[in-house]
């Protein structure tokens, strides 16, 4: 039958090196059986040892993108990615509302795992006030979580706090991942509070790799893809985690330094 297979949707710059961004979302969506389409925001010209330029697409294309995956696809979840300025993510939430794209889960690319930031100030805000209200699941990095929460981060209580203060933003699910510093860190602790008030650790030991471009792209898109099959948020996390768990610990020999996971591990 007719779109009777399941269907999600990455909204994301496309990434020339095939290690993040769309190209790590529709890996994850093919490896938990569903069928990934792509709204593409902007193209990365890089490879492993770094990004040497980049181009956002017009908004009228990103529209219509929207428009015609509209008219003939089912999409039953979404998630984004890097969204690089406030008026591409007003078109983007301005799409969402639309169109009938099911759960959204927001990936907000604001810092990097370093502690850079990626946004300017306007995008952020934006994306702040505009975007994560829509999220079903919110899945910020540690850094990112201490911008958004407005507060420092030194404890799980702190961890436990921020995340009450990403629910009152909008978001309904939150997963915060843990620190994770080369050196310092022997495991990594993720913190789940879900919106019926529930909420757990997941923890996991830290891997002494190069080999981690698109971590974050990836459990987002495999939370994305299990809630699309019907599985339940608390599930789709869980299955999400250990799916990137063991994408970190395989590692595939592809680049010369900072190379991607292995989206084929099992």
């Amino acid at each position: 039958m007719t779109n009777d297979f399941p269907q999600v949707l990455t909204i994301a710059g496309s990434d020339s090196d095939g290690s993040a961004g769309m190209q790590a979302d529709l890996h994850t969506f093919f490896m938990h059986h569903t069928y990934g389409a792509s709204v593409i925001t902007a193209c990365v010209a890089g490879n492993s040892f770094g990004i040497h330029d980049s181009v956002s697409m017009p908004v009228s294309f990103i529209d219509n993108e929207f428009k015609d995956l509209a008219e003939d696809f089912k999409i039953l979840a979404c998630k984004t990615g890097m969204l690089a300025d406030a008026e591409l993510i007003n078109t983007v939430v301005k799409n969402y509302k639309q169109y009938d794209f099911g759960p959204l889960v927001v990936d907000p690319v604001i810092m990097t795992k370093h502690g850079n930031m990626l946004l300017e100030q306007a995008a952020y805000d934006t994306l702040k006030t505009e975007l994560i209200p829509l999220a079903t699941v919110l899945t910020p990095n540690f850094y990112e979580a201490q911008k958004l929460a407005d507060m420092e981060i030194n404890s799980d209580d702190d961890t436990m706090e921020a995340a009450k203060r990403l629910r009152a933003l909008g978001a309904k699910n939150v997963i915060i991942k843990g620190k994770h510093v080369a050196g310092e860190t022997d495991v990594v602790k993720d913190y789940v509070l879900l919106e019926s008030g529930k909420d757990f650790w997941i923890e996991g030991p830290y891997y002494h790799t190069e080999h981690k471009n698109g971590t974050g792209d990836s459990l987002s898109a495999a939370i994305t893809a299990e809630i699309a099959k019907g599985t339940s948020i608390e599930e789709a996390i869980r299955i999400a985690d250990d799916y990137v768990d063991k994408a970190i610990k395989n590692e595939i020999e592809v680049a010369h330094k900072f190379g991607p996971i292995n989206h084929w591990a099992k």
